[in-house]
């Protein structure tokens, strides 16, 4: 582990080489688990905010969980999380012709439509953020699903901390990602 301003990083996350292979998983990270994704309580007040301007372009199914559940859930620890749908993938997942699954969220985003691009928890994901009472702790989630990210990113050599960079500046800002850069070229 390594201290980045007031996060506690696992070493993992400089080491492992990972690089997101849509083509292989089809966006497992989306429909496998036992919970929706993590969310923050200012990420539960904004999907309350945006959901008119995204429940158009969700499936059927989404949208009928959503209604049924609401746009969060409490889970029983009472952190938040998304909805399911019947238990299985998040409500807000779409479905491409091929069954590709992606963030219904993101989608809305790229159309410049909303500001928000989706749960930090998705767009850091497999980075997993654990706040105690003074820190932060970063660490990478191991997942089967992931395999096919990590020979992707070992063929490639690209480390996790570069291939997550954009979700990384967005969540804890620039200066503090090229000080994550310093640490990792003196390790």
């Amino acid at each position: 582990m390594l201290q980045v301003g007031q996060m506690i990083v696992s070493e993992e996350i400089l080491a492992k080489e990972f690089v997101c292979d849509l083509k292989s998983c089809k966006g497992a990270c989306c429909v496998q688990g036992e919970a929706g994704a993590p969310l923050e309580e200012q990420e539960a007040k904004i999907l309350e905010e945006i959901y008119p301007k995204i429940q158009g372009f969700l499936n059927q199914e989404g949208s009928q969980a959503i209604e049924e559940q609401g746009v969060f859930v409490k889970n029983n620890d009472k952190d938040l999380e998304t909805p399911l749908v019947q238990g299985k993938h998040c409500a807000y997942t779409v479905f491409d012709k091929h069954g590709n699954a992606s963030c219904g969220i993101e989608k809305v985003y790229s159309k410049g439509e909303i500001s928000f691009r989706k749960p930090m928890s998705c767009y850091l994901y497999p980075i997993r953020v654990k706040s105690f009472s003074v820190f932060k702790a970063l660490n990478y989630e191991h997942w089967d699903i992931c395999n096919s990210a990590c020979e992707l990113g070992s063929n490639l050599k690209i480390p996790l901390y570069k291939f997550l960079k954009q979700p990384l500046i967005d969540y804890f800002g620039e200066s503090w990602y090229q000080e994550l850069e310093s640490q990792a070229s003196a390790s």
